[in-house]
């Protein structure tokens, strides 16, 4: 607010929002950026971050789950910038994340299926950063000062155990998961590590993380606290009266142990005087000295850590690193409770398809010692489903996908109206996904189109497309763009497939292909463009419909966006450029280092996408991203200049120890110069 009203920093705003947009910065509070540096990543690893709501793996896969639909577009916005195929967005609730466990004797594989080489979605690395009450964002957010109450704290506190649970579930023996949250209440913090640790029965460890990151100045978790509640401080579970324990658990205190009142306990002190001590403990007449002693955990819960504002000036954060060791828990479950609970609620069933997994001796090894993994002991029966199969966890019928669960989008052009109020014909109306207003994920299988594309720009096999292509639309002659996925999230996608896509999507993989119809009416051999998020990942493999422009053609072509073949300063390149196919084509920036031969691609290539018609060729790039190019140009123009200037004077430096006359110098420099 401040940059936007100063107008002497003005510049400096348009600055900030420009390099924002195009992806060179990303503004967030460094304290949030810590726990993942905790996670341990490995380039091969699968890891889900369960609330990633903002804030490019080889052979691993990120797969990034918000509750909030708007968050998870922002989510996709801010990752478009990062060029990687091996990430997956999806809208689910934490909690009750599916566990995506196939059973290889149950249904059939559909036919957009790919074969996949996975059971079951595990992960190695599990990021859980919680919804909190968020106090320790009070410096940055001072509007929390009006909004913040105690209650918050308590009223998280069973849902922060729940995703913490579930992603523990989803974690592979052997991985690591770290828990975080931006509040500095016990009640959300140490309280909600300590529960899952009783809850996990020694399969979780702790993880003292106190030698890593040595210079990041943080302080051990505490090991007893009070809980607050409305105008009092309860120092145990016994503390709290009747009605307090309805929503005062006791998993919010350190010892976690229950208190159940005698008989009539509570009629019987009903007109007692209710006494405040000098700490704010409620008294009764019965209450002893024993009761007033605070509770202390007898876990390692030093080993979490928290970052408080005034040691190293920034945000409040929690952060713990827990290690899972070997398989959680099972538990007795109750059949009879459990049909009874989902004759009530039947779509419960396929909302929470995963949450108890059955020995199933076909997994994966890997995939074994979680096969037998149930919900723990302090779960609810709505956290219960049945073991059987149910019909709702089968791959939908195509046809009646569009009946239930069409968008209100689609629900209007069934109608013959659009949002304009204009009807649409008789085209063929696009079947929705499984979820409500989401498009479906589907397999990409048109032969003439990819090998068209293949040809078209001389994509050698070294870039495998077959298998690893993606579209949003079931109606592949209306298909708009084409996505590109890495191996792995080729298998999760299979997997979706295989136990009736639980998983919503949002986004997945990275946008590779674009049709693209020429404004000149000329059918191009191609009907498909290369994406400017594509064009970074698939430019090494292209042997077609590429050229390299000088740095003053290149710009020009930023400039004007459109120029004909005639008009460019380097006329070779112009003849060559006329000399491609219709349609899209890609332009690097070469010099003296990439005049031919392989592309190297790294942080200094710049390249774009242009259209070559029949007389000119177009860019087809943002205004945004072309002022940016130019900005990059125009700064290694000049790095240039000044490296030629210098090595232009340290020859003339070389040639005064050879002794060489000043007539002869002078000359020297003029040659140079021309050079």
């Amino acid at each position: 607010m401040q940059l936007r009203k100063n107008q002497t920093l003005e510049r400096f705003h348009e600055f900030l929002k420009l390099e924002n947009e195009i992806g060179n910065i990303t503004r967030q509070e460094a304290v949030s950026m810590v726990p993942p540096l905790f996670l341990d990543v490995c380039p091969d690893h699968f890891v889900l971050d369960m609330c990633a709501a903002p804030g490019s793996l080889p052979d691993g896969m990120v797969m990034a789950n918000d509750l909030d639909v708007q968050r998870c577009n922002l989510l996709i916005h801010q990752t478009k910038r990062m060029c990687t195929a091996n990430l997956i967005v999806t809208n689910n609730e934490a909690q009750h994340f599916p566990g995506c466990r196939a059973d290889k004797n149950g249904s059939k594989a559909s036919e957009m299926e790919i074969e996949p080489q996975i059971s079951q979605l595990l992960f190695d690395r599990v990021l859980c950063d919680v919804p909190c009450s968020g106090d320790g964002t009070l410096r940055k957010a001072p509007d929390m000062w009006r909004k913040w109450n105690p209650g918050m704290a308590n009223g998280l506190h069973s849902l922060q155990i729940q995703i913490a649970m579930r992603g523990l579930s989803l974690l592979k023996v052997g991985g690591r998961m770290v828990y975080s949250t931006c509040s500095m209440n016990p009640v959300e913090d140490e309280a909600v590590v300590a529960e899952i640790l009783r809850k996990c029965g020694g399969s979780v460890e702790l993880v003292d993380v106190s030698s890593e990151l040595p210079q990041l100045v943080r302080r051990p978790g505490v090991r007893k606290w009070k809980v607050r509640d409305k105008d009092l401080w309860l120092a145990s579970h016994r503390d709290a009266s009747k009605f307090q324990r309805s929503h005062i658990l006791q998993s919010m205190f350190p010892s976690g142990k229950s208190y159940v009142a005698p008989a009539n306990k509570d009629l019987e002190h009903e007109n007692d005087e209710i006494v405040i001590s000098e700490d704010g403990i409620q008294l009764t007449e019965d209450t002893s000295t024993e009761d007033l002693i605070e509770e202390v955990s007898d876990l390692p819960l030093e080993h979490c850590m928290r970052i408080v504002p005034h040691d190293q000036n920034s945000g409040a954060f929690f952060i713990a690193v827990l290690q899972k060791v070997s398989p959680l828990p099972a538990i007795q479950e109750k059949p009879s409770k459990k049909r009874s609970l989902f004759k009530k609620n039947p779509e419960l069933q396929e909302k929470l398809s995963d949450q108890v997994t059955r020995d199933n001796s076909g997994l994966e090894p890997d995939s074994r010692d979680v096969a037998v993994e149930k919900i723990p002991e302090a779960a609810t029966e709505a956290d219960l489903i049945v073991d059987e199969p149910d019909e709702a966890d089968m791959e939908p019928d195509p046809s009646s996908i569009s009946n239930q669960d069409d968008s209100e989008e689609t629900k209007a052009v069934v109608n013959g109206e659009t949002d304009s109020g204009k009807a649409v014909g008789k085209r063929k109306l696009q079947l929705q996904g499984k979820w409500k207003g989401v498009d479906p994920v589907l397999f990409f299988k048109d032969e003439s189109i990819i090998n068209s594309i293949k040809i078209f720009y001389g994509i050698n096999e070294s870039f495998p497309l077959d298998g690893h292509l993606i579209s949003r639309n079931s109606d592949k002659n209306h298909v708009k763009r084409i996505y590109y996925v890495s191996k792995s999230v080729k298998d999760v996608l299979g997997l979706n497939f295989r136990v009736g896509q639980q998983l919503k999507i949002a986004s997945v993989g990275l946008k590779m292909f674009e049709r693209q119809t020429s404004r000149e009416g000329t059918d191009t051999p191609c009907s498909f463009r290369i994406s400017s998020e594509g064009l970074p990942v698939i430019l090494p493999h292209i042997t077609n419909q590429i050229l390299y422009a000088s740095p003053v053609d290149f710009k020009h072509l930023l400039q004007y966006k459109t120029i004909k073949f005639a008009d460019f300063v380097d006329a070779e390149f112009g003849e060559k450029a006329s000399k491609l196919m219709m349609g899209c084509c890609v332009i690097v920036m070469r010099d003296s280092k990439t005049m031919s031969g392989p592309i190297k691609v790294d942080e200094s290539t710049i390249a774009i996408g242009c259209w070559k018609g029949r007389s000119n060729l177009s860019v087809m790039v943002t205004a945004i991203d072309c002022q940016e190019m130019l900005e990059r140009l125009s700064f290694r123009m000049e790095a240039e200049k000044g490296s030629s200037a210098q090595e232009n004077k340290l020859n003339v430096d070389e040639l005064k120890l050879n002794g060489v006359s000043k007539v002869e110098e002078s000359e020297t420099i003029q040659l140079v110069a021309d050079a």
